[in-house]
C-alpha cells in the first residue's frame, strides 16, 4: 500500500517528505528518528494518525458540508460570532463516530506501540500536527491541542477526535483565515507518542537562537518541574539557561543560569480519573535548578545537531524521564519569528518623553506602544476586547489568540520569556510584559498607559499615552571607518545580543557595575564573611543565593555569567571589561553594604577603583572578580576577554594591582591584554611610566574633565562649568594620544563625550586615536559624522 493511502504511519516510516500526510510536528519527529538516532539523540517511539484519516473521517461521517455551511462568510473580528460557530463545528466533530476500519487501525497501532514498551495500558502523549504547521510563514504555534497521559483504547480514540476538533478552535479558525489558508487546505494529523515520565522529573523548551534578538550563536533552554504544559502555557516562571554554541566542543559555555520560580508542578492524576493535575512545587525544588550542568550541555549539543540537520534555527521541546533519568526530544519545529529575517535592519523605538513608572516586568520584544487598559479575567470575557487596547491578564493561552492580534500591547501577571503570551506577541510584533505580578491590581480599565520594551530585559509601564518615536536603520548601508575602531560601551548583558548586530569592532568598555547591582545585589565581602553576619542579614542573602553552600561562589558565577554574555555576543571581537568602580555610597546600596563601607564626605574622589583592589579590607572581594574573569576564559572558552583598571592614582598603585592580577593566575599575553583607564591628570603627565606597565590606555572623559577643572560632575551647582570641550581637557587628551602612539601602545576613548557630541569623535579621529567606544544608540550617528567629516 502507498503511504498516501495509509491511516497509520510509525515515526520510523516518516520523513520531511511526508508533510502533507503527517503535518510538520510528526514529520520532524520521523526525520529525527530516522536520521539523528546515530547522534544519540533520543526521541520516544510513536506513530502518526495521518491526514487521510482526518479527511476520511469528515467524508465518511457526512459532516463536510455542514462544517462549510457553519463557517461560511465568517468575520473573525466578530469575536462572539466566531465563538458560536467554533463551538458548533467542534460539537459536530465530537458527535461523529469513527468507522470500524479507522477504530481498528488506531487500536492495532496503539497495541503494537504498547508491546514495544512491554505495557498493556501504555501512557501516551497525543498531539495535533497540522499539515501547514511549522512552516516558515506560519507556525500554528499553540493553535492546536495536545493531551498528556492518555491510557487505553477508548480514551485514545476519544482524544484523537478531540485533536481533530482542535483544528476548529476559535484561535485556529482565526489564525488560519488570517494567514490566507482556505477551509479544507489545512488538514490535521495526530501524533501518538510514548509518554516521557517528566511528571517525575522536568521538561521544557529549547531555542537554537536567542528568541528576543535573533542572535544565532546561542542555545536558550527553559525548564520547569513536571510535565511541560505549565511552561508552554505560561503558568510558571521557568529556569533559563544560555549556552554559547561556538565553544561547546571543548568548553562548558553555560553563560547564564537563571533560577525561576517554577511555582507549579504538573503530574499524573490517576486517582481522580483525570489525565493530569497541578500541585504546588516544594520550596526545595523551587530553589533548585531543574537540570544539571551536564544535562544543560547535552541538550545544547542536541539542539545544535538538530539545527544542523534541518538547516535552520529550531524551537524544540524536551523532557526528562524521572524513571530512567534520561533526556528525550519530544518535538522540534522551525523557529518562525527570527529565522526568516536577516539581522540587517534595525527598527529603533524610543520615548520622546517620560512620566511616572507604575509597573515593571520582563520585556518581550523591543517596541514601545500606548493605549487604554482592558483587563480580561477569563477567556469568556474576550468578546469585550476592542482593537487597539492593551490586554491585561493573569496569563494567556492559545484560546486568547483572536484578541491578542488586536492588542496594542499585552501585559500578564505570570509567565516567562517562553510562555504563550511571549511567543505569540513576538510573532505578532506586539510589545509585551510578562511576570508583572500585580498588573491587575495596579492598572484600571480605560486607563491610558505606555509600555516600553526598548530598554532591555526589564520593561516598564508609564502613566499616560506618551509620545513614541520610531526610526528604521538599514545596517547594510553603514560602513565602519578603517580608523579609528568604533566600539561600544556595554554594561547590561541583557541587551548585548540585540546590539551585537550593530556595526562595531568590539566592546571598548564593559562595566561590571550593572551586573553587580542587578544580578548579584549583595556586597562581595558579605558573601565571603557570610557566617559572621547577623541571622537577619543571612536570611536576606539566602533568598538571593539559593543552592549555594559557599556564598562567594554566587558572586563569581553571576559576575562570570554577565561578563560571559557580553563576551559571547561580540565574539571573537575584543571585549574590554573594566574592574568594579563603585563608590562607597553605591556599595552601601547592596545588601550588607553599610556593614563594610566607610563614611566619606566626597566618595567621587574617595575609596574607589584601583585603591580598593590592594587594600587588605577589599582585596578578597577583588580576588572574586579575578576568579570570574578566569571562569569566562577557561570554562566558557571566551578568549576575546581583556581587562581594564580604573581610577589608578599612581604608578606604584598600578604595580600593586598588576601583581595581584598575576598572582591570581592571569598573565598578560597576545590574547589577554590589560589596560589602564586614563582619567586623572596624573595619568596624563606620567603617561610614559604608566604605559610601560600595561598594553594601553582608555581615556575616560567624565573623570578627566571633572578633575582637570576641579568640578564635581554630580553637583548641579557647578554643572555649568563642566565642559569636555575645554581646551585644557582637549590638550590633555591630545598629549596622551601622542605619547601612546609614540610608544606603540593602544589608546582608545570610552568616555561619554563622543556619544553625546559626534563632533568630539571627530576631534579624537583627527588626533589619530586607535578606537572610540560609544553607547549603542550613538554608534550610527558617530559613524555617519566621521564619514561626513573626513
Amino acid at each position: 500500500m502507498l503511504k498516501k493511502d495509509k491511516y497509520i504511519l510509525f515515526f520510523s516510516e516518516i520523513s520531511q517528505k511526508d508533510l502533507d500526510l503527517v503535518g510538520g510536528k510528526n514529520a520532524a519527529l520521523g526525520q529525527m528518528v530516522k536520521s539523528l538516532s546515530k547522534k544519540r539523540i533520543r526521541v520516544p517511539k510513536g506513530f502518526a494518525v495521518t491526514s487521510k484519516t482526518y479527511y476520511d473521517f469528515i467524508e465518511q461521517g457526512g459532516i463536510k458540508k455542514q462544517i462549510s455551511d457553519i463557517l461560511k462568510k465568517l468575520d473573525t473580528s466578530d469575536t462572539a460570532d466566531l465563538q458560536k460557530r467554533g463551538r458548533q463545528v467542534r460539537s459536530l466533530i465530537m458527535k461523529t463516530e469513527f468507522s470500524e476500519k479507522l477504530q481498528n487501525e488506531i487500536t492495532v497501532a496503539y497495541k503494537k506501540l504498547a508491546k514495544k514498551y512491554q505495557s498493556k495500558n501504555l501512557s501516551v502523549a497525543v498531539r495535533s500536527s497540522a499539515t501547514a504547521e511549522d512552516l516558515p510563514m506560519a507556525s500554528f504555534a499553540g493553535q492546536l491541542e495536545s493531551f498528556l497521559n492518555i491510557k487505553g483504547r477508548e480514551e485514545l480514540l476519544k482524544t484523537v477526535k478531540k485533536c481533530f476538533a482542535s483544528l476548529f478552535t476559535d484561535r485556529a479558525i482565526s489564525y488560519r483565515q488570517d494567514k490566507g489558508f482556505s477551509l479544507w487546505q489545512v488538514a490535521i494529523s495526530v501524533g501518538v507518542q510514548k509518554m516521557v515520565r517528566s511528571d517525575k522529573a522536568g521538561a521544557g523548551v529549547m531555542f537554537t537562537l536567542e528568541p528576543e534578538s535573533g542572535f544565532p550563536d546561542l542555545v536558550v533552554i527553559n525548564a520547569g518541574w513536571g510535565l511541560g504544559e505549565n511552561l508552554v502555557k505560561g503558568n510558571i516562571s521557568p529556569d533559563e539557561f544560555y549556552v554559547y554554541k561556538n565553544k561547546l566542543k571543548n568548553f562548558k559555555p553555560i553563560i547564564k543560569k537563571s533560577l525561576g520560580g517554577k511555582e507549579l508542578t504538573m503530574i499524573y492524576d490517576s486517582l481522580n480519573n483525570k489525565a493530569t493535575k497541578n500541585i504546588k512545587t516544594s520550596l526545595k525544588k523551587k530553589n533548585s535548578f531543574t537540570l544539571s550542568d551536564k544535562e544543560i550541555l547535552d541538550l545544547a549539543k542536541w539542539g545544535v545537531e538538530i539545527e544542523k540537520h534541518f538547516k535552520k534555527p529550531m524551537d524544540i521541546e524536551w523532557a526528562k524521564d524521572g524513571k530512567d533519568g534520561k533526556l528525550y526530544i519530544v518535538q522540534a519545529r522551525p523557529e518562525t519569528v527570527h529565522s526568516p529575517k536577516k539581522r540587517k535592519t534595525i527598527n529603533k523605538y524610543y520615548l520622546a518623553e517620560k512620566s511616572e513608572i507604575i509597573l515593571t516586568g520582563t520585556a518581550v520584544g523591543s517596541k514601545v506602544s500606548a493605549g487604554k487598559v482592558k483587563i480580561i479575567k477569563s477567556v469568556n470575557q474576550i468578546k469585550k476586547f476592542k482593537k487597539g487596547e492593551i490586554l491585561v491578564a493573569e496569563m494567556t493561552d492559545p484560546s486568547w489568540e483572536p484578541i491578542m492580534k488586536k492588542a496594542a500591547g499585552i501585559i500578564t501577571e505570570k509567565g516567562g520569556r517562553t510562555c504563550h503570551a511571549a511567543i505569540v506577541s513576538r510573532e505578532l510584533g506586539v510589545p509585551c510584559l510578562v511576570g508583572t505580578e500585580k498588573a491587575m491590581e495596579v492598572l484600571k480599565n480605560n486607563q491610558k498607559i505606555t509600555i516600553d520594551c526598548s530598554q532591555g530585559a526589564k520593561g516598564s509601564v508609564y502613566q499616560g499615552a506618551l509620545n513614541i518615536k520610531k526610526s528604521k536603520i538599514d545596517l547594510k548601508k553603514i560602513k565602519l571607518p578603517k580608523s579609528p575602531d568604533i566600539m561600544m560601551n556595554m554594561g547590561n548583558p541583557e541587551v548585548a545580543f540585540k546590539y551585537s548586530v550593530m556595526p562595531n569592532r568590539g566592546v571598548g568598555l564593559a562595566r561590571q557595575e550593572f551586573i553587580i547591582s542587578n544580578y548579584i545585589g549583595i556586597h562581595p565581602l558579605a558573601l565571603i564573611e557570610y557566617k559572621k553576619l547577623a541571622t537577619k542579614t543571612q536570611k536576606k542573602i539566602d533568598k538571593k543565593t539559593s543552592g549555594y553552600k559557599l556564598k562567594s561562589d554566587f558572586y563569581i558565577d553571576k559576575l562570570a555569567e554577565g561578563i560571559g554574555q557580553i563576551a559571547a555576543a561580540f565574539y571573537p571581537k575584543p571585549v574590554i571589561v573594566r574592574f568594579s568602580d563603585f563608590k562607597t555610597g553605591e556599595y552601601k546600596n547592596l545588601i550588607a553594604g553599610k556593614i563594610y563601607e566607610p563614611e566619606e564626605s566626597n566618595p567621587m574622589i574617595g575609596w574607589r577603583g584601583a585603591s580598593r583592589y590592594y587594600d587588605d579590607k577589599f582585596k578578597p572581594a577583588f580576588t572574586l572578580e579575578l576568579e570570574a574573569i578566569k571562569k569566562v576564559k577557561k570554562n566558557f572558552g571566551l578568549d576575546n576577554l581583556q581587562v581594564m583598571i580604573p581610577f589608578c592614582r599612581s604608578v606604584e598603585e598600578a604595580r600593586k594591582v598588576l601583581k595581584i592580577i598575576k598572582q591570581n593566575g592571569l598573565k598578560r599575553s597576545k590574547k589577554f591584554k590589560i589596560y589602564l583607564m586614563c582619567e586623572l591628570p596624573v595619568n596624563v603627565w606620567q603617561a610614559e611610566e604608566f604605559l610601560k606597565l600595561v598594553d594601553g590606555y582608555s581615556i575616560g572623559s567624565n573623570d578627566l574633565t571633572q578633575l582637570t577643572l576641579g568640578v564635581d560632575r554630580d553637583s548641579e551647582l557647578v554643572s555649568h562649568i563642566y565642559d569636555e570641550f575645554n581646551s585644557a581637557v582637549k590638550k590633555s587628551i591630545a598629549k596622551v594620544i601622542q605619547i601612546a602612539k609614540k610608544m606603540n601602545k593602544k589608546v582608545g576613548f570610552c568616555g561619554q563625550a563622543p556619544s553625546d557630541f559626534p563632533e568630539f569623535a571627530e576631534f579624537l579621529a583627527k588626533k589619530n586615536i586607535s578606537g572610540i567606544s560609544v553607547t549603542p544608540d550613538s554608534v550610527i550617528s558617530v559613524i555617519k559624522h566621521l564619514q561626513n567629516n573626513k
